[in-house]
């Protein structure tokens, strides 16, 4: 069952009957209002200012470039932390940061190098606790409505940029920016209260965390070997690179067709209005058409949007940008549900935040770029260009599709293991540690075996094992024996009673059912003998 057909029979509004998720949401909700309001206060003081093109698009490349430099240690530390505990504390911190902004707005200080310096640091803390709240959300939600709460989670975003940027506007005109940076830290406020009233399950397995280096290679390894997962990371970026053009240049676009900043948030708005919309269409679209239309369409959707802000008059670009907002949430909720449902829960938050990296690091590379391009040959140029390699994007889906089973197979932690019979009793901390598994393959079977124990290699690297190899006896042509090596008897133990899913065990049975017999295990320490 693909996860459109299972998403199909859930209301898109059914997360919002549990408690927990409700008031989580509406604080996600009014932070990412505040945010919105602060990136356009942001984008609008350097529009006042007559900065250049590219100082304006250095806004979301301020706000996105700290995804390349923290996602991934945001993964590990949201993996090996409490999560509740550090959404608060990244909240407070944002709040005290966006309180700072306000000062120093209100006191006409501000420059518009102090402002990108600003809008880093809050990217920095933004990211540090993204890859926290999208791991938090299959905890409050069960596995059918994952779905319905990722494109939820897209309202938090496009919903408050349906909001946000219109407020944002009024609030410029009738008080100042230093106001729209108050409303920011207040939203952070409110988001760290929500998150101390949430009283999260205990959490098994904190009193054997991973050392952080160690979970960095494990993140790193699991992703190197999960297909499905690189897909998603492609598709990501393959949208984010043109896709970032309309939202690092529309205040250029509000320029061209003389808007004020109310009009500039009245174009943003646009899109969150797409955006919610699509949180109805959506779920409609993906029970009758497979993902991969789905983002095939939106890139179209998307394509249009951004020739409209770039070509139309006032009135047409604002009604085809709604069009554009669907579009957006539309990529973003099939990929993020594809990559909740992929992940396991023990490298959940590491797979989300390489995702941020891939998806805001693109994004933010992206708006680097298309600002050069807009200056040196114009906005209009800039998003036709765009436009155009959108509609590539949406062509190659048809080459570069999700892959099958992404979102289906079953990811459940397995924690069936047979204790090996050691001689000695040895020290979490003892490795590296060589396992081997000898297997007698039955006549003839020699070939499909060897087919099936790729997966098992793929299953072994992404556990945490690297070296792999498998080796044929020159003795006996029915027997071969597998190896691999794991950092640590500790990281092995993980391997084997937190990491291993039911697909991953799945596999070890299909490949088994070429032999004779059960393997014959063997653990092997590192000694001292070469020291």
């Amino acid at each position: 069952m693909s996860i459109s057909q299972a998403g199909a029979r859930v209301s898109a509004w059914a997360p919002l009957a549990i408690p927990a998720f409700r008031v989580l949401w509406f604080a996600q909700l009014g932070s990412n209002i505040g945010t919105w309001m602060q990136t356009v206060g942001a984008q609008w003081y350097l529009v006042d200012a007559a900065a250049g093109a590219t100082v304006i698009a250095l806004v979301q490349t301020a706000s996105f470039a700290p995804a390349l430099l923290f996602s991934l240690p945001a993964g590990v530390l949201s993996d090996v932390l409490d999560r509740r505990k550090l959404l608060i504390w990244g909240s407070v911190i944002s709040a005290i940061v966006a309180a700072a902004l306000t000062g120093v707005a209100a006191m006409n200080a501000l420059t518009p190098l102090s402002l990108l310096a600003f809008t880093f640091v809050l990217g920095v803390t933004s990211t540090l606790t993204s890859p926290a709240w999208q791991a938090i959300q299959p905890e409050l939600v069960p596995r059918d409505q994952i779905g319905a709460s990722s494109a939820l989670g897209g309202v938090t975003v496009n919903g408050a940029r349906a909001v946000g940027p219109a407020l944002a506007g009024l609030v410029l005109s009738g008080f100042g920016v230093a106001v729209v940076f108050g409303l920011n830290a207040i939203s952070f406020i409110a988001a760290a209260i929500a998150l101390i009233w949430w009283k999260r399950p205990m959490q098994t397995g904190l009193d054997d965390r991973e050392r952080f280096g160690a979970a960095l290679r494990a993140g790193v390894r699991y992703i190197a070997s999960a297909q499905l997962v690189l897909r998603i990371l492609l598709r990501s970026a393959l949208f984010a690179l043109p896709a970032s053009a309309l939202w690092a240049l529309l205040p250029l676009t509000s320029r061209r067709l003389g808007l004020d900043s109310a009009g500039y948030g009245l174009l943003l708005g646009a899109l969150g209005v797409g955006a919610v919309i699509g949180v109805f269409v959506l779920p409609l679209a993906r029970g009758r058409y497979s993902d991969n239309v789905v983002i095939a369409a939106s890139a179209l959707l998307f394509a249009v949007g951004t020739l409209a802000a770039a070509l139309l008059p006032y009135i047409p670009a604002l009604i085809l940008l709604v069009l554009a907002g669907l579009a957006w949430i539309g990529t973003l909720t099939v990929l993020n549900a594809a990559l909740q449902l992929t992940l396991p829960q023990w490298v959940r938050s590491r797979g989300a935040a390489t995702y941020i990296l891939v998806f805001m690091g693109t994004m933010a590379i992206g708006s680097f770029l298309w600002g050069l391009v807009a200056g040196l040959f114009g906005t209009t140029q800039a998003l036709v260009a765009a436009a155009a390699l959108l509609v590539l994007v949406a062509i190659s889906t048809r080459l570069l599709p999700l892959l099958p089973g992404t979102g289906t197979i079953d990811r459940t932690i397995s924690l069936t293991w047979a204790t090996p019979n050691l001689v000695f009793e040895p020290e979490p901390t003892d490795g590296p540690v060589l396992v081997t598994n000898s297997y007698i393959v039955r006549p003839n079977a020699v070939a499909p075996f060897e087919r099936a124990m790729k997966e098992v290699a793929a299953s072994r690297r992404r556990t945490g094992g690297y070296r792999w190899q498998l080796f044929r006896s020159g003795e006996d042509e029915d027997a071969l024996l597998e190896s691999f090596m794991v950092p640590s008897w500790a990281e092995y133990r993980r391997q084997q009673t937190q990491r291993l899913t039911g697909r991953d065990r799945e596999i070890l049975a299909e490949a088994r059912e070429y032999c004779e017999g059960d393997p014959v295990e063997r653990h092997y320490f590192s000694t001292k003998a070469d020291s």
